[in-house]
């Protein structure tokens, strides 16, 4: 081989080599750019200020989705986008947010979802409230469909038929309670908001639980990029296993606090925190209770399931009735609005236990606070419900003005009547039946010994109560709304001995527990909040200024071997 050959072979190894590394900069700067692109045109499709409205506070497109504002009236408080409804939780002014109109369902609308699994069918629903100028329609599918592929069952909510009525099984998802269904939703539209410019980034969650909420918010949001949690439960008021549901997630954004108090006080902890402007955004402050619309909205998805599929069973069946275990409003009002969309509802029942606050207004129009009683379906055990506020909106004529000075003599006074028309409306609402421990182990007795069928406290109740009114039927959906593993020691009262429980909560027992206690003081819990937030905050820092170094080192040592290459190419020119 000559001379000449030898040097001509060696420029082109040379050029290949440069081609090469240059080759996949431009892949690696191509990526990036192409990362850099898509953000910045999911965060600039609107200018988002720090809870994600624009600089006015309102939504900037008109024709599109739908607004929402406070049953309080505040002016600061009106058409706020579906984004900033989310982040915010509660309204700056104490009330709480509402659509500004409801989009309808056609009959033929509602028949063209007929054959659509559940996730097409909750992101048809919750499309007709969140259109592409808030959440493009590829996005929302997605996070529908993440959200769905968290439960157990392939029908999400799958429905089966017990003593002549049906049953809405809502327990299949990851900590088997019916709250699954808004929360595994919420926390993946936080993580597509704060990934989009809300917060920058930032959001600090505060939720009180009387058992089911702490648990399904919890395993909504652990690990969740810029998100802390932190859920209130009364000491010794929530059963064990749903204790341990909560305090046994390592995650290091989780953190279960036991409050000396009820579920109210937790509740009240909550409501003052969000009323406290200065702690409120300084926090970045969001809440997961059924305050949020996000999870009434989710919620309404599984009344046009269980619709649809009763419908396809019992082809006479017109309208379909509910039954619903209610505690703090929030599950029946997502069936209050399905109606007001279209869908063919009958009879919205509101089943209660011994804290029938409920059960009394509806029964003589008295919303009158009491103690709470302690009862084996602890997450009804609530005198106070903060959903409710919504219906008073509503049934005060959507007039805020009338709503405030309701809920302004309720929370001096502890009382709030109504009567003559404003009565009888709310009758035809809805209607309501009592459930106390006696029936509701006894429901739960009866239905194991004749249909081999277990059902938990609380569901107990709401089927009680479609007995009660004598709608035990086919045209009747009774929700259940937890697996009874999760209130063995109740449902022992009535069947022993009982069923195999899951293995996902009989592994809870071996599981290490980790939660702080707070008394019940506002101020107490907010330090605790500021604390955790700041230590994991920096925690978070040191570790990525640690994957940072190694990736700047990696990239580095990378650089330096292709110089080495390079080089060591030139040399054998």
């Amino acid at each position: 081989m000559t001379a000449e050959r030898r040097r001509t072979q060696r420029r082109n190894s040379l050029t290949n080599i440069i081609s090469a590394a240059s080759g996949r900069i431009r892949t690696s700067v191509s990526t990036g750019n192409r990362f850099i692109i898509l953000a910045r045109n999911l965060s600039s499709r609107t200018k988002f200020d720090s809870d994600g409205t624009n600089s006015d506070g309102h939504t900037t497109n008109t024709d599109k989705s739908v607004t929402y504002s406070s049953t309080r009236g505040c002016s600061t408080q009106k058409s706020i986008s579906f984004r900033s409804a989310v982040m915010r939780g509660l309204a700056h002014d104490r009330g709480l947010f509402v659509p500004d109109s409801f989009p309808t369902v056609s009959p033929e609308e509602l028949e063209s979802w007929r054959g659509l699994n559940y996730a097409d069918l909750a992101t048809e629903v919750i499309g007709k409230f969140v259109q592409e100028d808030e959440v493009p329609r590829d996005i929302l599918a997605g996070i529908v469909k993440k959200s769905c592929a968290a439960f157990r069952s392939e029908e999400v909510t799958p429905l089966v038929k017990v003593d002549g009525h049906y049953i809405l099984e809502l327990f299949h998802g990851p900590t088997f309670a019916f709250k699954d269904v808004a929360l595994q939703m919420l926390g993946n539209f936080f993580e597509y908001f704060l990934s989009t410019g809300s917060n920058g980034g930032r959001l600090a969650v505060l939720g009180a639980t009387s058992g089911d909420t702490g648990s399904a918010a919890i395993y909504g949001l652990r690990g969740k990029k810029g998100v802390d949690c932190i859920i209130l439960f009364p000491t010794g008021r929530v059963s064990e296993i749903q204790e341990r549901q909560m305090t046994t997630v390592p995650d290091d954004n989780i953190h279960c606090v036991s409050v000396d108090g009820t579920f109210d006080d937790c509740q009240d902890i909550v409501k003052a925190s969000f009323a406290d402007e200065e702690f409120r955004d300084h926090v970045k402050l969001g809440a997961v209770n059924s305050i949020n619309w996000c999870r009434v909205l989710a919620q309404t998805t599984y009344y046009f399931w269980s619709y649809l599929r009763v419908t396809d069973l019992e082809k006479d069946v017109k309208k379909v009735n509910f039954s619903v275990p209610t505690g703090n409003f929030g599950d029946i009002l997502a069936g209050y609005y399905s109606k007001r969309m279209g869908l063919p509802v009958g009879d919205l029942i509101v089943a209660t236990n011994e804290n029938d606050i409920l059960h009394r207004f509806f029964r003589k129009g008295e919303y009158h606070r009491r103690n709470i009683q302690k009862t084996i379906s602890p997450s009804m055990d609530i005198c106070v419900s903060s959903n409710f506020e919504r219906y008073l909106f509503h049934l005060s004529g959507d007039d805020s003005s009338t709503l405030a000075s309701w809920m302004s003599a309720f929370e001096s006074t502890g009382k709030l009547t109504i009567t003559g028309d404003l009565l009888s409306k709310a009758q035809a609402d809805f209607k309501s039946a009592k459930c106390d421990t006696t029936q509701t182990l006894e429901t739960i007795k009866n239905y194991h010994t004749k249909d081999d069928y277990m059902l938990c406290p609380h569901s107990a109740t709401g089927v009680s109560a479609l007995h009660q009114l004598n709608t035990a039927d086919s045209a009747t959906v009774a929700l259940a709304t937890a697996h009874f593993a999760k209130f063995g020691d109740a449902c022992s009262k009535a069947v022993t001995p009982l069923p195999e429980i899951p293995k996902e909560l009989s592994q809870l027992w071996s599981m290490e527990t980790r939660k702080s206690q707070c008394p019940n003081d506002a101020k107490v819990v907010q330090k605790f909040m500021e604390r955790k937030i700041e230590e994991r905050t920096k925690k978070h820092k040191q570790r990525d200024e640690k994957k940072k170094m190694i990736t700047n080192l990696l990239l580095v040592s990378a650089a330096v071997g292709v110089v080495a290459m390079i080089v060591s190419a030139s040399k054998r020119r």
